[in-house]
Formats: structure tokens, C-alpha cells, sequence
């Protein structure tokens, strides 16, 4: 085999690398940049915008997202995706009481930002409807292992439902009005009420304990 065609033929190999890597930063990229865009002007920002900040054209937003709902769900379960690997870093660093307020703020934050992404998911649209079950088998588990290693602790005394847990959360986000910074920090003091009522009566049930052991 002669050099030129070695060269060649490494090149041809090469190519289909390079072009699958690049098309996964153009993904990446656009991701962020939807995210960063629906974040400031709601899901129904031109496309043009997101295209723009990622620094691609329209056109390669439409081969990757051929419809607005495709980029919405892929920035939905970008965001969960997100929020499941925060919670190893945070148990890692945290103990497991503060692992749990700690990765509850991160999702509060993650909900209260998405301008119009709770009204787009709840359309009715039937694109969206696989987004429920991926919410469900990737969020609730991750929460229910921190709620456990935090009543397992002692750090919180109730036993509730992660899946409960979750919605009343996003439920009082969707509550705190506008997802600018004063919408969502009215909706941190919610949940942050939220999270001490999981601590509620603690003393009450060290002082029964103490009196049922003596």
C-alpha cells in the first residue's frame, strides 16, 4: 500500500470521528444556549436567538431540533440530567442533612428559572409526554436516596413521598409569580419553610425518647 493511500485512507477513517464530535459540541452548545435564552425570554424565544449564542447557524438548530419541542424536552432532560449528577458531588462534600437542602435548592433553582417550560410541558402536547416517566425514574429515586440518608442521620424526622416531595416544590415555585430574581427568591423562602417542616417536632421526639428510656 503505497503512502498516499495509508494517508488517505486514515483521513477517510478520521472524518466520521470529527464530525461526530463536532456535531456533539454543536449540541452541547445549543443546549446551553437554550437553556440560557428560554431562562430570559421564555420558551417561545425565536430560534434565531438560541442559534446566534451558540455561534451555529439556523439550520444546524433544525437538523438537531427539527421541531421547538424537540429542543425543549432536550433542554428538560439536559436539566434533570444535571441536576441527578449534582447530587453525587453535594453527598460527597455535605453531610446528609445538608445534602438534602443543599441538592433541594439546586432543583428549586432548575424550576423556578424555566420561563414557560412548566406551561409547554403541560400543553397537552403529546411530544412531551415521555418527559414525565424521565422525570420520574431520574429525579424522584435521587431524592428518595437523600431523604433516606437524612432520616437515617437524624437530621429530618418526617417520612414523606419523593415524587409528593418534588411536586409540592415545583408547585410552589410555579406560585412565586415571576422567574426573574425576586419570583425566584420568594420561592426559596417557600421551600426553604418547606425543608423545616421535614425537622418539625425534633426536639418534641428527642424529649419523648429521653423520657421513655429513663
Amino acid at each position: 500500500m503505497s503512502p498516499t493511500t495509508s494517508a488517505g485512507a486514515s483521513e477517510t477513517s478520521a472524518s466520521p470521528r470529527r464530525m461526530r464530535a463536532d456535531a456533539r459540541q454543536n449540541v452541547d452548545a445549543l443546549l446551553e444556549a437554550a437553556k440560557a435564552v428560554f431562562a430570559e425570554s421564555g420558551v417561545d424565544a425565536p430560534v434565531r436567538s438560541i442559534a446566534e449564542r451558540a455561534g451555529v447557524g439556523v439550520g444546524t438548530l433544525y437538523r438537531h431540533f427539527p421541531l421547538r419541542s424537540d429542543l425543549i424536552s432536550a433542554v428538560f432532560r439536559h436539566e434533570i440530567d444535571a441536576c441527578v449528577e449534582a447530587a453525587a458531588a453535594i453527598e460527597a462534600e455535605y453531610p446528609p442533612g445538608e445534602a438534602l437542602d443543599r441538592w433541594i435548592m439546586r432543583y428549586t433553582e432548575f424550576v423556578a428559572t424555566k420561563r414557560g417550560l412548566a406551561s409547554a410541558l403541560h400543553s397537552g402536547d403529546p411530544a412531551y409526554e415521555p418527559l414525565a416517566d424521565y422525570f420520574a425514574t431520574h429525579l424522584a429515586p435521587t431524592l428518595d436516596r437523600l431523604l433516606a440518608a437524612a432520616a437515617q442521620s437524624g437530621d429530618i424526622v418526617e417520612v414523606v413521598d419523593a415524587s409528593d416531595f418534588l411536586g409540592a416544590v415545583a408547585n410552589l415555585c410555579h406560585a412565586g409569580g415571576s422567574a426573574g430574581a425576586a419570583g425566584s427568591g420568594r420561592a426559596e423562602r417557600m421551600v426553604r419553610l418547606l425543608l423545616a417542616g421535614l425537622r418539625a417536632g425534633y426536639e418534641d421526639r428527642r424529649g419523648a425518647d429521653r423520657e421513655g428510656s429513663s
